[in-house]
């Protein structure tokens, strides 16, 4: 019978249990990943999903049959696995995991050495053929699992990021969505002068209150609704695996990802004056200025996480930020992190003398957005091909570093195709016209919908 690898995607394993993705195969992906590798020892995590277990028991009998020593630190956010894999000096990682996926879902991301990322570039493929023929190398001896304690010299590390005595008693409103953010922030705030106030914060993988994907405009409301009824300075939301944060400010209202970027990285910049700063390729003019008034250098990278953190490490760049939620630091090897950005914005905040919203206001004046827009589009290339065409003669620049970028005097955008749907994705800014930004919109959605 066929091995099912449809849970194979580009840059990790993601499917329904079990029709996708079982302890069986999960058992077949561990073998593979010994063969593909090579490690001697793995740390290996879990999300909070009802699967887990017998997902984590697969892998790790798969890790063992091949010779493999395994690190089981349970239940744990993504960030942990790449912080125990590089504090431990580990061979390698594995995270549990479907993040935002619906709770009959499972899957699981992948680190080497350094917790440098596997995706279907640098060995994901050669692994699902590996899973497919069944042929693992046989192995003199097995490995053996113990379980492992990471959190203690993690909480550590992320409290190094501020200083206690520079922070202001702000009131934080969290929603970890009954992922597994919950518990972290509860040993962070023992160590902090915030006043932390919790909606969902038990981890529960039958997800009661909905799949935890802030990004969605309908799982706002919980959150923009808290922050009102709690007087809160800010307000953030967590994706399951916590490896994403979304915030809110002071009103309730949702902040573009494209905005924290730009805030993020004046941050970081006071403390590594001159140092490159990577930003994808979707909205950018907020991000360049930040960058180069606070004596930075900013270089554009094709959006996703693997194109990020490898161009990270080949630039030594100190932070990388995607409009998306992710967040990704030197310091935390090249990874992305939910918790760090939450600590840098406080501390931010705290040593501003205005609201969040005021803030936010004065970026989001100079270069207003639309937001991301999906549109289904059966042929994307053929529609990308024509709005190129329709706007060439009056572009100052053109890239196609991610997608279709066009740039002109007062407005900018951004057309790419999305990997996994018949989808179109599009951005755009303005240079502080949101007049303009409205008529371009409705321009480009017009040539995309008339198909």
């Amino acid at each position: 019978m066929p091995i099912n690898t449809d849970s194979f995607k580009a840059y990790d394993i993601r499917g329904k249990v079990p029709d996708e993705l079982d302890e069986d195969l999960a058992y077949r992906i561990g073998r593979a990943y010994v063969d593909m590798f090579n490690p001697k020892r793995v740390v290996v995590g879990r999300d909070i999903r009802l699967s887990g277990p017998e997902i984590t028991r697969g892998l790790i009998r798969g890790l063992n049959h091949g010779g493999c020593h395994v690190l089981d630190i349970g239940i744990c956010g993504t960030e942990e696995v790449y912080f125990a894999t590089s504090h431990g000096g580990l061979d390698g990682g594995i995270m549990v995991t479907a993040s935002h996926n619906p709770p009959d879902y499972n899957g699981m991301k992948f680190v080497r050495e350094k917790a440098i990322p596997v995706s279907g570039d640098s060995g994901l493929r050669e692994m699902e053929a590996m899973v497919k023929g069944g042929d693992f190398k046989p192995r003199e001896h097995y490995g053996e699992v113990e379980k492992a304690e990471v959190t203690p010299a993690y909480i550590e590390h992320l409290l190094a990021y501020v200083e206690y005595e520079k922070l202001k008693p702000l009131k934080i409103a969290c929603n970890p969505g009954n992922g597994c953010a919950g518990p972290i922030l509860k040993l962070l705030e023992e160590h902090l002068p915030f006043e932390l106030f919790y909606v969902h914060d038990e981890p529960d993988g039958t997800f009661p209150n909905g799949v935890p994907n802030p990004l969605l405009p309908e799982n706002r409301e919980t959150s923009s609704s808290f922050i009102r009824e709690t007087g809160a300075d800010l307000g953030i939301a967590w994706d399951g695996d916590f490896d994403r944060c979304f915030f809110f400010d002071e009103n309730g209202d949702f902040i573009e990802g494209y905005y924290i970027v730009g805030i993020l990285a004046q941050e970081i910049l006071k403390c590594h004056p001159g140092q490159k700063i990577i930003h994808d390729p979707r909205l950018i003019w907020n991000t360049i200025e930040i960058v180069e008034k606070g004596g930075g250098e900013p270089v554009q990278c094709k959006t996703g996480h693997a194109f990020i953190k490898e161009r990270m490490r080949k630039e030594d760049a100190v932070y990388g930020g995607e409009m998306s939620a992710h967040h990704y630091f030197r310091s935390f090897s090249y990874c992305d992190s939910g918790m760090i950005p939450w600590l840098l914005l406080a501390k931010h905040l705290s040593e501003e003398n205005r609201s969040f919203s005021a803030l936010v206001q004065e970026m989001q004046q100079r270069y207003p957005v639309s937001g991301e827009i999906n549109r289904e589009v059966m042929d994307k290339k053929g529609t990308i091909s024509r709005i190129e065409n329709e706007y060439k003669e009056k572009a100052l620049s053109i890239d196609y570093i991610d997608g279709l970028s066009m740039s002109f005097h007062a407005w900018r955008f951004n057309l790419r195709k999305s990997n996994t749907e018949p989808l179109l994705r599009l951005n755009i800014e303005s240079r502080g016209d949101q007049k303009l930004l409205k008529e371009k919109t409705r321009e480009i959605l017009d040539f995309i919908e008339s198909g």
